[in-house]
């Protein structure tokens, strides 16, 4: 008796333990080095009116999110194989846009840890990305690696939290003007929004939290609460993040201050809090940049491994080498601001087609069965897919000159 009474809480301890990494996975692939510059220099430009764009963007994120995770859940299949299923082929066409996604991504975001290593250590951008790309191949070396990830991001996320919410309290910000920016806003600012949604929910990131659940079997409808709050969760602790800078970086600027151009999140941190300030933006950025390498490297090979038996078979492997080359690339090109932005854009281009795919799939019995998806997400879906669509048309010249 005793034994039958132990397992089940052992299970539902490892799946708690499941559901909590998804959720930080999903987040710190979010709140990258691009999610922290975006933030600031949008904070400073629309003042108590970001409020009302985190509002906003966190409720179209929230939609995306949950179309993504139940139908994946309940077909307990992963992103490309949905698409196979939706039209024979889409699976590779989306898998490769993902992972050539997730690629250029997680060149940014070793770029982004070379930075947050330079500014905590001194030391040369060069090797600090080095040093990045080696952390998150020791993560994925580990025998236990799908543990392993869900720890780092759990505790790499709380870090960030925690350190955020310090610099926000001492830049002292105007918390009555947020607020009333957030509820009455100035202007509608509908780039930033998009712009926001496709930095946190667009390529990889909406199917890193989905794609470790099917991983770990927490699978079909009957586990669909828990993938709601998963879900709920991963971009709940997205979001208090994307708060915490905000208010950051405008309780900064509303003193008077203006922010450095050419790196407003850590001009923000260290106008709040001097030096020590400055060297907490370090260890954040390198935080949210090193959990990206490992979200956007995870997230990027599961696009893969379906279609694939080798790289289904050597995953680990893959994932190592997925990171290695993307540590060599940036140390041989350089640029990580620009990439960094250019990355960002791709994202947002991807997830007017991974979504589309995702609400057809929500209508198919052969996909999801019996299982009867709400409507009011199906609809929302469908306004999400035609506003980050158009937002990417908008964008397809300006991709082109960012990389002349």
């Amino acid at each position: 008796m005793e034994k039958n009474i132990k397992k089940p809480a052992t299970k539902d301890k490892k799946n708690l333990s499941v559901l909590i990494g998804a959720a930080f996975l999903m987040a710190t692939s979010a709140v990258g080095p691009g999610f922290m510059t975006q933030t600031a220099t949008f904070s400073e430009s629309l003042g108590g009116t970001m409020g009302f764009v985190i509002l906003v963007s966190a409720i179209l994120e929230l939609i995306a999110q949950l179309n993504c995770w139940r139908v994946i859940s309940v077909s307990g299949a992963r992103g490309q194989d949905i698409a196979n299923k939706v039209l024979p082929g889409l699976g590779y066409v989306v898998a490769a846009f993902v992972a050539l996604g997730g690629l250029a991504f997680n060149i940014g975001n070793v770029g982004g840890a070379a930075l947050g290593l330079n500014v905590i250590f001194g030391i040369n951008v060069q090797f600090a990305a080095a040093i990045g790309g080696i952390i998150g191949i020791i993560i994925f070396a580990n025998k236990k690696a799908g543990a392993a990830m869900d720890r780092f991001a759990q505790i790499m996320g709380g870090v960030m939290i925690i350190l955020i919410a310090y610099v926000a309290i001492v830049s002292d910000p105007p918390v009555g003007e947020a607020i009333k920016g957030t509820f009455m806003p100035q202007s509608m600012p509908m780039l930033q929004i998009l712009t926001l949604v496709g930095g946190t929910v667009g390529g990889y990131i909406t199917f890193s939290g989905g794609h470790r659940l099917v991983d770990a079997g927490i699978t079909g409808e009957e586990n669909l609460k828990q993938v709601n709050s998963s879900a709920l969760m991963g971009l709940g602790a997205a979001t208090v993040v994307r708060i915490l800078l905000f208010l950051a970086a405008f309780g900064v600027v509303y003193a008077g201050n203006k922010l450095d151009p050419t790196n407003p999140a850590a001009s923000s941190f260290q106008i709040a809090a001097g030096t020590v300030g400055y060297k907490i933006f370090g260890v954040v950025f390198c935080a949210a940049a090193l959990t990206s390498i490992v979200g956007a490297a995870y997230t990027s090979v599961s696009f893969l491994k379906t279609l694939s038996k080798p790289i289904a078979k050597y995953e680990n492997r893959v994932i190592i080498a997925f990171i290695a080359v993307s540590t060599l690339i940036f140390m041989i090109i350089g640029k990580p601001a620009k990439l960094l932005v250019l990355v960002g854009t791709l994202n947002g281009l991807i997830l007017p087609l991974t979504l589309t795919t995702i609400l057809i799939a929500s209508k198919r019995k052969d996909i999801v069965g019996d299982y009867k998806h709400a409507q009011w997400l199906f609809i929302g879906g469908w306004i999400v897919v035609a506003i980050t669509a158009f937002l990417g048309l908008k964008a397809i010249p300006d991709i082109a000159a960012l990389w002349r």
